[in-house]
């Protein structure tokens, strides 16, 4: 498609928008109960498109991480939005007499919104669910790596909207490249961090408004009071859920050196009891994924890692990819270099709590970070001398289920954030509105009249009572 069909077609979006662009509580409502009607009514055939583009895939893992997240969105948005919509009252000073000042959330406009493939179906309808709560308009662009799922969820959005009202676009880099030079009102992006730079250097031609959604390295760490078995277990899941294909999945554990081997023991355990059927592990995207996975093993082996499998099939069933742990990880191998993004956990032997705030704060900021043990000294250090997206403390992953919690990155990791009101807020315009009026309404206290020209001994009178 090229850019004039592009620019054409949201000008016709614009079109629409600006002949409703305040739109009631209702038809926002019902914007977003579509989403999930839509969702509800095709439940096990987006299972089946999900599959074929992960090979495999279990229903479960997909109603769990991908279908959950929506209707959570939409009960949430349905529970809050009317309280959300309300203008918001704020004091005036003295000066300004019986003026009253407040503040009212406006929508924005035509939100462009880039999915990745990883979640293709959440991380495509829940920024929607946030866009449509603050009563935008949506044109989505997913990714192209989970075609079969991007190419149904188009034809089910075409069946339930009208195209001014949540518009798709299927296509490739090239056609995602023109979509982010559009003259957006807000640009939304989840992604690669390289992908990220890109989409915000087009959104610039324009000063489009930019949330991204980025990943990087986020760190578990094991205090020396962890439970290392319980550790293991959720680093183990956060880690080969959706086949490590999260952004906030555990790219790295540190552990005390200590108890690197017990650790490796636990992990093992852990990943044999919970991902040992070859049907509930989730498969890698493509063959270009697989491939990189096996480059960051062999990549870190060759530069002296070892490697720990953390799966054996018992009726010797070979995975496409056998999950590992890798020991003794040169820091220039790839693998500390790049986010994993896949089944491969290594593990950072560091010894005190200073040596581990500073090798977090000598990376980049990672947009999950996961802690584990009951020192509560230690807890508060790691919270307040580190920075990342968000944190969840003795487990993984669940601080973005909290839909009360904003989730976002920083730095390197995003920019901005959503779910629940933090959704609805960075959709939305913050709009100041102050009306005038005069004291005890006697107009010759009014507004500016005080200060206005010639300046006198009453506008000297004013500043020193303003001081």
């Amino acid at each position: 498609m090229s850019i004039n069909r592009f620019t054409l077609q949201l000008d016709e979006i614009k079109a629409a928008y600006a002949a409703e662009p305040n739109p009631t509580l209702e038809v926002r409502l019902e914007r977003i109960g579509r989403i999930e009607q839509m969702i509800a009514a095709n439940e096990e055939k987006i299972c089946k498109v999900l599959t074929a583009d992960f090979g495999t895939r279990h229903s479960i893992e997909s109603r769990l991480l991908e279908f959950q997240m929506i209707y959570q969105a939409c009960k949430h948005v349905r529970k809050h939005l009317k309280e959300w919509m309300k203008p918001q009252l704020v004091p005036t000073p003295g000066f300004l007499g019986s003026s009253h000042a407040w503040t009212e959330m406006q929508s924005k406009g035509v939100v462009g919104i880039m999915s990745p493939w990883n979640y293709p179906v959440q991380l495509a309808l829940v920024p929607a669910i946030a866009a449509f709560a603050a009563g935008n308009r949506v044109w989505l662009k997913p990714s192209e790596r989970s075609s079969r799922t991007s190419g149904f969820l188009a034809t089910l959005i075409q069946e339930y909207f009208h195209p001014s009202e949540f518009c798709v676009s299927i296509g490739g880099p090239e056609l995602a490249e023109s979509f982010a030079a559009l003259p957006f009102d807000h640009l939304f992006f989840t992604g690669s961090g390289d992908i990220g730079k890109k989409v915000m250097r087009a959104a610039a031609d324009h000063l489009t408004p930019v949330t991204l959604e980025l990943g990087g390295k986020s760190p578990a760490i094991v205090d020396p009071t962890a439970k290392l078995k319980d550790a293991a277990v959720s680093i183990i899941y956060g880690k080969l859920v959706n086949g490590g294909q999260t952004c906030i999945a555990p790219d790295y554990a540190v552990v005390h050196a200590s108890d690197c081997d017990e650790f490796v023991q636990e992990l093992q355990n852990s990943a044999q009891k919970q991902f040992s059927n070859p049907e509930e592990f989730t498969g890698a995207i493509d063959e270009h994924q697989l491939a990189r996975w096996h480059q960051l093993v062999q990549d870190a082996v060759d530069r002296g890692a070892r490697a720990i499998p953390l799966i054996s099939s018992p009726d010797k069933t070979a995975l496409p990819f056998t999950p590992v742990a890798l020991l003794n990880v040169s820091e220039d191998a790839l693998i500390m270099q790049e986010e994993v993004f896949g089944p491969i956990l290594p593990i950072v032997a560091i010894n005190d709590i200073d040596s581990i705030i500073r090798y977090i704060n000598e990376r980049p900021i990672p947009l999950a970070l996961y802690w584990f043990g009951k020192n509560k000294v230690v807890m508060k250090r790691i919270l307040n001398e580190t920075r990342s997206g968000g944190v969840t403390i003795n487990d993984t992953l669940l601080h973005a289920a909290v839909e009360e919690l904003p989730f976002g990155g920083i730095g390197a990791s995003g920019m901005g954030a959503y779910h629940g009101k933090a959704g609805f807020e960075a959709f939305s315009h913050r709009k100041s509105v102050l009306e005038v009026r005069g004291f005890l309404g006697l107009h010759f206290l009014h507004g500016t009249k005080l200060a206005r020209p010639p300046y006198g001994k009453g506008v000297e009178r004013l500043l020193r009572w303003l001081r």
